[in-house]
């Protein structure tokens, strides 16, 4: 078997789909207001904001009308030395897949008992660790490392490792800068195929009893992960002593050639935007645009489509529930998914 590598467009991609419903209903525009435990995933500089005590994050989400289950667990810690340590757990899967390639027998009779099921998912473990910048308290600095595993039944399966690091500067009136830029080090997975179960899956040669095998053994093993940039400008108003608005506009780069807004051979850039309203930071109405692509009609023009996303949260005592209604697809498309967040603030009981 070769032990090639290959470098792809979108590799371990259910790490780009985002957390928290806070973040989704802004249309994932919050790389430089983050501030809590959902900072392990959006910008690790933001877990700098955690300091009354620790923090607890959890999600589900259903996509494709419950085919697909995204799930999310975290939690971090202030230290004494205003340092903060984090921990989030991801899960992106879809179970109960039917294995029909046994289905027809040697004979060539179809045998409903020789059906079998099989689970897809992937799996990621990343620590995080954020702090000031040379002793600043406006600049934070931080940075995850990932572990990733996926499987594909029992026909594959991977491991691999990388690394984020992200950046906040807020000044006194209130202005927020953010960068994230994530796999820094060419995120890798390292694939172990199962040569004997992909070789159970065989056809029967019409006219005949003999069985060949229908799958070609992939040549890489090696898979690498581009890194990806997102910078983020946010501004909180204070409209009254009960009202605020939190708006915040980003810039994606990724490294390839994509249907992005604006795409190069070597450079594409989607814009994204959201805002907050919050009232006496208990009740919060959101929404937020992203996605932002040229798609091909059939009639073969260029069209330009974008994600539309809203939302709401409340906050009482600590405890944070959040909403988003978001579209996976574009404004033409209606395939919402309910996505409810929960987030627990320790240091506030």
């Amino acid at each position: 078997m070769s032990f090639a590598q290959v470098t792809r467009k979108y590799s371990n991609e259910f790490l780009s789909i985002g957390v928290d419903a806070r973040a989704f209903a802004m249309g994932n525009s919050v790389v430089a207001n983050t501030g809590d435990v959902n900072s392990t995933y959006w910008n690790p500089a933001g877990l700098t904001e955690v300091y009354f005590g620790p923090q607890i994050a959890a999600m589900h989400a259903e996509y494709f009308q419950g085919i697909a289950m995204y799930d999310y667990l975290a939690g971090a810690m202030p230290l004494e030395n205003n340092a903060v340590v984090g921990v989030s757990v991801y899960r992106f899967g879809v179970d109960d897949i039917l294995n029909t390639t046994q289905l027809i027998d040697a004979q060539g009779n179809i045998d409903y008992d020789r059906i079998s099921k099989f689970s897809t998912a992937d799996y990621a473990l990343s620590l995080s660790y954020a702090g000031h910048f040379l002793g600043n308290s406006d600049i934070t600095v931080g940075a995850n490392a990932k572990i990733v595993y996926r499987h594909i039944g029992k026909f594959a399966s991977s491991f691999g490792f990388g690394i984020d690091l992200g950046f906040q500067f807020r000044t006194e009136d209130k202005f927020y800068f953010g960068l994230m830029a994530r796999d820094i080090t060419t995120t890798f997975n390292a694939w172990s195929i199962n040569e004997e179960e992909l070789n159970t899956i065989t056809v029967t040669e019409p006219g005949t009893e003999n069985q060949q095998t229908v799958n070609e053994l992939p040549e890489e093993t090696i898979e690498l992960t581009l890194p990806k940039l997102q910078f983020g400008v946010a501004k909180d108003f204070q409209i009254s002593d009960k009202f605020n608005v939190l708006s915040e506009v980003d810039l994606n780069f990724q490294f390839f050639e994509t249907n992005d807004l604006i795409s190069t051979s070597a450079l594409s850039i989607s814009p994204s935007a959201g805002f907050e309203v919050g009232f006496d930071n208990m009740v919060f109405l959101r929404g937020g645009v992203n996605n932002f692509q040229f798609e091909t009609t059939f009639e073969g023009e260029k069209e330009l489509t974008f994600q539309p996303n809203i939302g709401v949260g409340f906050k009482y005592k600590g405890i944070s529930v959040d909403y988003a209604l978001t579209d996976v697809g574009d404004q033409s498309i209606a395939l919402y998914s309910n996505i409810i967040s929960l987030k627990i603030d320790l240091g506030e009981f």
